[in-house]
């Protein structure tokens, strides 16, 4: 499992392994059972702290991407479909948000930015 953390993100480090490692599960790189490398594994190649993979991993298991059992690790939950959907509509949206905002600086007008979109989805 590769997991990249740039440190001058404004984005907190915890948070940017909770992100990567979901994109991870949605786009099936990650599968239900698989397991996670455990904290002090991650925190060591990382170099950060184990409390903030901790962070990571509970914030994780909290939404329901992960379980934790004591002693054997964490494993990557068997995710539900509307959950996983969910997660791919959220990435979309910042992809559409990027491009209308580009768009918008761009001077491109409302009415285009819609005809250059359904021009798209027609293909």
């Amino acid at each position: 499992m590769r997991i990249i953390i740039n440190n001058s993100s404004m984005i907190p480090i915890y948070e940017q392994i909770v992100n990567q490692i979901k994109k991870m599960i949605t786009n099936n790189e990650l599968h239900a059972n698989d397991v996670l490398p455990s904290v002090r594994t991650l925190s060591k190649e990382l170099k950060i702290s184990a409390l903030t993979v901790k962070k990571a991993y509970d914030y994780l298991e909290n939404e329901g991407f992960t379980k934790t059992i004591h002693g054997k690790g964490t494993y990557v939950s068997t995710i539900n479909q509307n959950v996983k959907l969910e997660e791919i509509k959220k990435e979309i949206e910042i992809l559409l948000e990027k491009a209308i905002i580009k768009a918008r600086q761009s001077g491109i007008e409302e009415d285009e930015i819609k005809e250059m979109f359904e021009f798209l989805l027609e293909e």
